[in-house]
């Protein structure tokens, strides 16, 4: 096996405010994995809170593990390494999505076939981050306008308060109430315990689904005092990195939102899913700044998920890959063997 590694800077069309702050672009790690006829693909987005916060961070991760032998282990032994060695999750996930995608590319599948999993096959949201009441006005003009999107993940937990938070959201409500939309909401650890009781209140009155992540990463004991008032479903999203964290917290929310760049790539991401059901929860998948390679592996195991939350892609300019389809509104995959994505050559050297 070769290895090679592409450091990419990917803008957003328009920058991204959550709780944490604003978020413009990203410098992603491209890998791709050529074994005799074959190449494969992976990405990885670096993050603080997913222990690397550069691409060459999350290089010298990899090529260090890589440099121990992967050859003679299985996926699933692989990554129970790399969590043994500490590579950051958000490293590791690019070499496990290009191993997935090499191992269905030899058998010739695509690699949701291979994984024994039906094709996505429901929408995804599209994220509205925190703003003002303008650029919101603005911003759901242009979504309703192209008509491409019916599900919309609204980011709250303003710096300034839920205050401005319902102002936001009553800018948005207001010019879609009359619309066959649905709306997700998405606090990011932007509350506390009485603030989460009353937006969840409020927010269970305006049409929305669920809320995501109403507490910070950290006040997960603090759950079951929102959870037993709560007039909408709870998903977890940051308190929830790894299925060994599923049973600690499964009584205190509906459902959970895995990411591969938190859990690592689709070896943990199944095990989610696979635990979360089991413990009756519902699951969620989401992305973090991310082109069309990660946002084609997430897809990939995307058709046994209630939602989806796959749009990050849609927000670059430009996306330096391909393979991914908006088709009616759901983020589709090809029928090509692996997870059907890769870099567009003008983005690396061959």
């Amino acid at each position: 096996m070769k290895f090679s590694f592409y450091a990419i800077d990917l803008k957003k069309k328009i920058p991204l405010r959550i709780s944490r702050g604003l978020k413009s672009g990203s410098r992603n790690l491209f890998l791709k994995i050529r074994d005799g006829a074959y190449s494969a693909w992976g990405e990885s987005s670096p993050g603080k809170t997913e222990g690397a916060e550069s691409p060459e961070m999350m290089q010298n991760q990899l090529e260090d593990f890589i440099s121990q032998g992967i050859k003679d282990n299985s996926i699933y032994e692989l990554y129970e390494k790399s969590r043994e060695m500490g590579i950051a999750p958000c490293a590791y996930a690019s070499l496990d999505m290009a191993l997935w995608d090499l191992i269905s590319k030899k058998a010739n599948m695509p690699l949701y076939r291979y994984l024994g999993l039906p094709k996505p096959n429901k929408p995804t949201s599209i994220t509205i981050g925190i703003s003002s009441k303008e650029a919101v006005k603005q911003r759901i003009s242009s979504l309703l306008n192209d008509n491409l999107f019916n599900s919309l993940k609204i980011k709250l937990g303003s710096s300034n308060g839920i205050d401005a938070d319902k102002e936001m959201f009553s800018e948005i409500y207001k010019n879609i109430k009359d619309k066959k939309i649905n709306v997700r909401v998405d606090a990011n650890g932007g509350w506390n315990v009485n603030q989460s009781i009353e937006m969840i209140n409020w927010l269970s009155k305006k049409g929305v689904e669920y809320v995501e992540q109403p507490l910070k990463e950290g006040m997960e004991n603090d759950l079951k005092y929102v959870f037993k008032k709560r007039k909408l479903p709870i998903y977890l999203d940051e308190s929830c990195r790894f299925s060994s964290q599923i049973p600690e917290w499964a009584e205190f929310v509906d459902g959970v939102n895995l990411k591969l760049m938190k859990c690592g790539g689709i070896t943990e991401g199944i095990r989610i899913l696979n635990v979360a059901k089991a413990y009756g929860l519902k699951t969620m998948i989401g992305c973090m700044s991310e082109s069309s390679i990660s946002i084609a592996a997430s897809a990939s195991i995307s058709g046994i998920i209630d939602y989806i939350d796959l749009d990050s892609h849609y927000n670059l300019n430009p996306d330096p890959a391909i393979g991914v389809d908006l088709i009616n509104g759901i983020t589709s995959i090809s029928e090509k063997p692996g997870h059907g994505a890769q870099l567009k050559k003008e983005f690396y050297a061959s």
